[in-house]
């Protein structure tokens, strides 16, 4: 450990003074309803040493670990505001000398330190046990995300303020997925407006509870994901946006095949197309964006995809989630219109014509049977 002599002088002077004049404080605070001793006195004993840039260790890896603290960071941070004291967490350290690292490499050093994140947040932990993150750790990946990789150890501030922090947090394992996203017409509109109401990724993908998004019950469970959005009819007014996008997609044959299979087969693949394959995932651009997928001269190229023998009039049977209405698609709606007409008036009148023909036969049988 690179620690000059004074710093050392320094460390074993408070260590004695803590022990001289806090020691009694401590075991009179040990009593029921007695406060401990105030953090900042603890955490000054351990910043005399560790605000010094230049503290660091050797690990048997060959890598230099800093031990420094930028202690106005972590004054800053969410533990250091609730003044959290750095031994709730280094509970292995009592005085000086500390007790040696056990830690091969940098990143052991971390995978042995935040499972000490439980203690005050199980909830939360018990969740990313079920994550992808985990399985993958479990699975060998050293680099699978963990509670430090994310929200740091020392400097933890709240992970949505603002709320652009939420995908550049995501951004430093998934550097490609975030450079899709931030020029998506979602990502544009967070990273560009600060707009609060677009998705992030932890609004498909979850927070803690990371699921597989490569799984077939992903899949079957997207246009849920999507609904949140576009079936929320005071969220899409403000941005003049019809919900029928979604109530559409589930009326037609796709998302009724698509919901089927997530009620009935749900581990089952299924090729019928949700909404991110005709729109992209972490790319999606405006509909009239002339890079987007469904903008209309895209259409038959994207159709192809699952019918490859669709010609150039395939798409323009497509109404685009729209319900056909005097303004958009006439044709269909006054077809829909007359049928909505001429269907029951045939339909009654047969009925009628059976009634009637019904009756009179019965009134006859009578008649007959009075004169006989």
């Amino acid at each position: 450990m690179q620690l000059t002599w004074s710093h050392r002088l320094i460390a074993l002077g408070f260590f004695a003074l803590l022990a001289i004049f806090a020691g009694p404080a401590v075991a009179h605070a040990s009593g029921p309803g007695e406060s401990p001793l105030p953090a900042q006195v603890e955490n000054q004993v351990c910043l005399s040493c560790h605000s010094n840039k230049n503290l660091s260790v050797k690990l048997p890896s060959g890598e230099t670990l800093s031990l420094y603290i930028d202690a106005a960071l972590f004054n800053q941070s969410v533990h250091g505001r609730q003044g959290q004291r750095c031994t709730a967490c280094h509970t292995n350290i009592s005085g000086y000398p500390h007790p040696p690292l056990a830690a091969q490499d940098a990143r052991d050093f971390t995978l042995q330190m935040y499972t000490l994140c439980r203690q005050c947040h199980n909830d939360q932990y018990q969740k990313t046990l079920d994550s992808i993150h985990a399985k993958g750790l479990a699975a060998g990946d050293r680099n699978a995300a963990i509670c430090t990789d994310c929200h740091t150890a020392h400097y933890v501030t709240p992970p949505d303020q603002p709320r652009s922090r939420i995908p550049q947090t995501c951004q430093k394992c998934h550097s490609t997925i975030y450079n899709q996203y931030k020029s998506s017409v979602h990502g544009a509109a967070l990273l560009d407006q600060s707009n609060p109401d677009v998705p992030t990724c932890i609004d498909c993908h979850g927070v803690h509870n990371i699921a597989n998004p490569t799984t077939n019950q992903f899949r079957l469970n997207s246009p849920q994901l999507c609904a949140k959005c576009h079936a929320n009819k005071a969220l899409m007014s403000k941005y003049n946006i019809s919900t029928n996008v979604f109530s559409t997609y589930v009326a037609d044959f796709h998302g009724t095949t698509v919901e089927l299979f997530q009620k009935q087969s749900p581990d089952q693949p299924v090729d019928t197309p949700v909404c991110y394959d005709c729109h992209g995932v972490h790319d999606i651009k405006k509909i009239d964006d002339p890079n987007s997928p469904v903008f209309r001269e895209n259409l038959l190229k994207t159709c192809q995809q699952c019918h490859p023998n669709a010609t150039a009039n395939f798409p323009a049977a497509w109404m685009s989630h729209y319900i056909a209405s005097p303004e958009q698609y006439p044709v269909v709606y006054y077809v829909n219109l007359f049928y909505l007409v001429f269907i029951p008036l045939v339909l009654g009148g047969m009925a009628g014509f059976v009634v009637l023909d019904f009756a009179r036969r019965i009134l006859n049988r009578f008649q007959k049977t009075g004169r006989a």
